[in-house]
């Protein structure tokens, strides 16, 4: 799927693919990966240097997380997650990734919302500011079996229902809404 997002007046876009995981040796995962998805997402924008540095935000919502699935939770890299940042990814064009998995195959339903987003370096306030997102996953039913969700395009709507949550977890940032206009 390709997701166009405008930011600076240039317009930009985010490749997104989301695959069954065949070999999980092959992206560094234990062979219980097996048959769970895999998402990347790849950001082609013209602008350069710091005209180009962004971040992704994920949020999960997944039947074992600490709500039981009633509510999103951020899904921070795991080798920074004790870091006050929202962003899972930063960098100049950065790339998601994304291969969640369960050692056991017990029911469950994983959903994430990922948001390509960019915090301007020369505001006095750490902002975050969304450009574009979508949802993913996948399913495990009672027989084990993995069923992938599509890649759904997300919307302004969706990010600010994010907004309180995103505001008390990460209280030395500000999210702002999802601007009008911001949507190609």
């Amino acid at each position: 799927m390709i997701i166009p997002f405008l930011c600076d007046d240039m317009q930009g876009a985010i490749a997104v693919t989301l695959e069954r995981v065949d070999d999980p040796a092959v992206i560094g995962k234990h062979p219980s990966a097996d048959g769970f998805p895999c998402c990347t997402a790849e950001v082609d924008y013209p602008g350069k240097g710091y005209r180009a540095l962004f971040g992704w935000v994920q949020l999960v919502r997944s039947t074992d997380n600490s709500s039981a699935g009633a509510a999103f939770d951020m899904d921070p890299f795991c080798l920074f997650e004790d870091a006050p940042s929202p962003y899972a990814f930063f960098g100049i064009n950065p790339t998601l990734f994304d291969a969640p998995s369960r050692a056991k195959r017990d029911p469950l339903a994983w959903t994430a919302h990922s948001y390509l987003a960019r915090t301007p370096i020369d505001d006095t306030e750490r902002r975050v500011l969304p450009l574009a997102g979508f949802s993913w996953g996948f399913n495990i039913d009672s027989d084990g079996r993995i069923t992938l969700q599509q890649v759904q395009s997300l919307t302004a709507v969706d990010w600010d229902a994010h907004l309180p949550y995103l505001g008390a977890s990460h209280p030395g940032w500000v999210f702002d809404e999802w601007q009008p206009g911001s949507e190609p």
